[in-house]
């Protein structure tokens, strides 16, 4: 059981918590929305509860709540350009399907 950062998520979520003055990694989770059925969580992250699960990864700490888990399991956060947009990608090995709009996903 994992989830991880690749290095262009750790550079840019370092670069983040750093001009952010505090952080200790960043928080992935689901939640029900959307066409599909599930949307990613994801916001950063000063501290962890007791419940959490804490992964470290590129020398972050990945955070995911135990009732998400099993949804992001072997999940790496990527940070992507494509062009003029630039942001964090999710490939999940457990995605079946993903809406059109690319926003939500089932397992």
């Amino acid at each position: 059981m994992a989830v991880t950062l690749s290095e262009a998520a750790a550079r840019h979520i370092s670069k983040f918590i750093s001009k952010r003055g505090k952080g200790i990694g960043v928080r992935l989770g689901v939640k029900t929305t959307g066409c599909s059925g599930m949307a990613y969580k994801l916001e950063y992250a000063d501290e962890s509860g007791a419940e959490d699960l804490v992964f470290e990864s590129q020398g972050l700490k990945v955070i995911v709540d135990p009732k998400s888990l099993p949804y992001i399991d072997g999940t790496e956060l990527d940070f992507v350009r494509e062009g003029l947009n630039e942001g964090f990608k999710f490939n999940n090995p457990n995605v079946a399907n993903e809406c059109g709009c690319g926003e939500s996903f089932t397992v």
